[in-house]
């Protein structure tokens, strides 16, 4: 059984006077016994804690034991520290008050809480104790977490004054905040109002029969709080600790007829732990299977829940792991690399089955749904405002399927630079983007232009099955011979037609390479732009080169950044192939080094914090033409983009059918692709460039005009590709990705299978 406020028994510690090693060997001891919890005090020593130093700050306690320990969560009982309010300051005199009235003590706990909780993996748990102070405290410590909240925190209360202060770090899950005391009513009203749990930390008059009565009657008052709260009373879960040595008939009564949903044991006797572990934990586990309910979201979740989704119905596998708007975690989720998002609904899953629980849940909301896998893009589409994300970045393994045709499996979740630290080990590479922190699913499905582009070809190109989940959640695989038509689609156009949950590729020999950066004077763009474009095009195929350019400064030269990968860890040989390159144009400095390959891909993997909108635009170019150079330098020289590169193509990517794969574009030797901050002002540059290419890469466009599809796949393409849209996707539930719309039943009919 669970208690009737729906939250499963869990079972802890209470550690009230050991020292810093006796805390740690009891966690771990706690942690092996199944324990689910371990609590310290802050309370000042007293003269009978002979061990225990003085002062011991309860979150060094924690960090000690969270460094010891696994699994067992953690958690401080922490006393709010308060003075009394006083006058503000003026802005000539600066602040006078004390360092407690303006919220030092909460915001310095929320930090440390939160800070613990990340490098714990969302581990930690805080209790403060009820009393002056507490309510105020409570409602600093949460606005320190709102990371999300981009606002400055401040409050002016008759505890603490805080006059404006950055917000975060975000916590790594909903730390559950305590309230913990006794049984008065103002405490219980506090836990009622501003509490995810409520402790009793103090046992009344009498045996440990008169708990249950008294527990009662305390979920009396915070019941009725809660409910004049707005607050559903099952969002406060309800604690006890219990000291000696309790058979589990004393304590059945607390979870049956009280509620009680933590029974902490507060020793800190290594037997007493293992007795209680061993006599009358089973028995309360036993009966805690049972007809457990389905726990609520707290107010402070709900109240920032999306009107146009329904909460309520996303399926059980998926609720434990989904973000709302309202999670301390969404600062983390609602964005992408350069796209600032809000989604109503951020939904993990972490595996294929989760995954088509979450497309047959989406499909049913009548919101935006975007599609994320590990990270990154350009094109900002894995986000949204107000809509459903389902965020593939929890399925992330690699493993490799059989060593003899260097065959592996990736999920979509990965990011290329464990992709290339994976591979390593075996003297494999798989050429894939520029940038270690890119997701696997979006680049997989679009094409793929890397280091070794020109050697081994696109991405795509390698590989050789995936297992996919449709838009009506139906899983499927497809190759070259078992749905075989969408595999072709898959390779280019993924993002339309489903999620891939794994990915088979091919992946291939690669040694040390040559890793070199040349920074060259740009100021002759157009001269530097066809120099490099030759010079690239007549390298051996074991030769990827990019050229970047940024926004020229007055009175300052134009700079660029040449970098290129030679596929060969021989000296001679990498300075033989660079030469060529680095005579384009004047050099001012330059890097050669030889390397393994996972070192260029490594690349940070924290959280995508972008902001507004990203305005990016993509061309394919068969060559660097004396009249598109030209157009090129006038775009950089019009200051409408603050970052403009070329990336070397061709070589093996064109040796592939232009018809193989719905990426058509195997006749380019160049990829193109320019930042800009006015869609408008970058329009005006970029628009007279189009003639000048042969088609468009989609993960580097950000333009929504219809045009844009049309250059990105050829006639032939776009009509087998709205064909099998209309037999894999026929009601667009994947249409936020550069959008293929269905065709029409009578032009199905007409088309001609490439």
């Amino acid at each position: 059984m669970s208690t009737r406020y729906g939250h499963s028994l869990r079972l802890g510690l209470l550690l009230t006077g050991t020292d810093r090693d006796s805390a740690a060997e009891l966690a771990r001891l706690g942690e092996e016994l199944g324990y689910d919890l371990i609590a310290v005090h802050d309370r000042p020593a007293t003269p009978d804690d002979h061990d225990r130093p003085s002062g011991l700050d309860p979150w060094t306690l924690l960090s000690w034991v969270a460094g010891r320990t696994g699994r067992i969560t953690l958690a401080a009982l922490t006393r709010p520290a308060v003075a009394p309010a006083q006058p503000a300051a003026t802005a000539a005199s600066g602040p006078v008050l004390p360092a407690a009235a303006y919220g030092t003590v909460p915001t310095v706990t929320g930090r440390a809480a939160a800070s613990l909780d990340l490098l714990t993996g969302g581990r930690v748990e805080l209790a403060l104790a009820a009393g002056p102070g507490a309510d105020e405290a409570a409602e600093i410590i949460r606005g320190i977490w709102s990371a999300s909240d981009r606002s400055p925190l401040s409050h002016d209360g008759e505890h603490y004054r805080v006059p404006g202060m950055e917000r975060g770090p975000a916590p790594a899950h909903d730390i559950p905040l305590w309230i913990a005391g006794g049984a008065d009513p103002e405490a219980l009203r506090l836990a009622a109002r501003k509490a995810d749990a409520w402790l009793l930390t103090s046992s009344p008059d009498g045996e440990r029969g008169d708990l249950p009565a008294t527990l009662k009657e305390a979920n009396a008052v915070i019941d009725e709080a809660a409910k004049e709260a707005g607050r559903d009373p099952r969002e406060i879960r309800r604690m006890v600790h219990v000291t000696g040595a309790p058979q589990a008939s004393d304590l059945l009564p607390l979870i049956e007829e009280a509620g009680v949903g933590t029974i902490l044991l507060a020793t800190d006797d290594p037997e007493e732990v293992r007795r209680f572990a061993r006599d009358t934990a089973p028995a309360l586990r036993a009966a805690a299977q049972q007809n457990r309910e389905a726990q609520v979201k707290s107010v402070f979740v709900r109240s920032k829940r999306h009107p146009d989704i329904d909460y309520d119905a996303i399926p059980a596998s998926l609720a434990a792991d989904a973000v709302e708007p309202g999670d301390p975690g969404y600062a983390r989720v609602r964005s992408t690399y350069m796209r600032g998002g809000a989604p109503g609904l951020v939904l993990r899953p972490g595996t294929p089955e989760e995954v088509s629980e979450a497309v047959r849940y989406a499909r049913t909301q009548p919101v935006k749904l975007s599609i994320r896998s590990g990270g990154h893009g350009i094109s900002g589409r894995s986000t949204n405002r107000g809509g459903i994300v389902i965020d593939v970045s929890r399925m992330n393994a690699i493993e490799v399927l059989d060593k003899e045709t260097r065959r592996v499996r990736i999920e979509p979740g990965a990011r290329w630079g464990d992709v290339a630290a994976a591979l390593a080990p075996h003297g494999w590479a798989l050429s894939s983007g520029d940038y270690g922190s890119v997701g696997v699913g979006g680049l997989a499905t679009a094409g793929g232009i890397g280091w070794f582009v020109r050697e081994h070809g696109l991405t795509i190109d390698h590989l050789r099955a995936v297992e996919m989940v449709l838009a009506d959640g139906t899983r499927v695989r497809a190759d070259e011979n078992e749905n075989a038509d969408l595999f072709w689609a898959v390779r280019g156009a993924g993002a339309n037609f489903g999620i891939v949950t794994s990915f088979e590729f091919e992946v291939d020999e690669v040694g040390d390479v040559g890793f070199a950066q040349f920074i060259v004077d740009a100021t002759d763009t157009a001269g530097l732009l066809e120099r490099w474009g030759a010079a690239v095009e007549a390298a051996p195929r074991d030769v990827t080169s990019t050229l970047l350019i940024g926004r020229p400064q007055p009175g300052q030269p134009v700079i660029g950044q040449i970098s290129a990968v030679v596929d060969s860890s021989d000296s001679d040989t990498i300075v033989s192939r660079l030469q060529p390159i680095a005579g384009v144009a004047p050099l001012l400095d330059y890097s050669i080094q030889v390397m393994p390959y996972y070192a260029i891909m490594a690349g940070p993997h924290g959280p995508q914090m972008g902001q507004g909108e990203p305005v990016a635009r993509s061309g394919l170019a068969d060559h660097l033409t004396p009249e598109l150079a030209a157009a090129a330098e006038k775009l950089v020289r019009s200051g409408q983009t603050y970052f403009f590169q070329i990336r070397g193509m061709g070589g093996a990517s064109s040796d592939v059918p232009p018809d193989a794969t719905a990426y058509a574009g195997r006749s380019a030797n160049f990829q193109l692709v320019a930042f800009g901050q006015s869609k408008r002002g970058l329009d005006e540059q970029w628009d007279p460039m189009i003639d000048h290419f042969s088609g468009l890469y989609i993960n580097f466009e950000t333009d929504q005009r219809p045009e844009r599809l049309h250059e990105a796949y050829p006639e032939a393409h776009l009509r087998r590709l709205r064909e099998l849209k209309r037999r894999y996707d026929p009601e667009n539930v994947f249409r936020d990705n550069f959008p293929i719309e269905p065709a029409e039943p009578a032009e199905a009919a007409e088309s001609v299978t490439v």
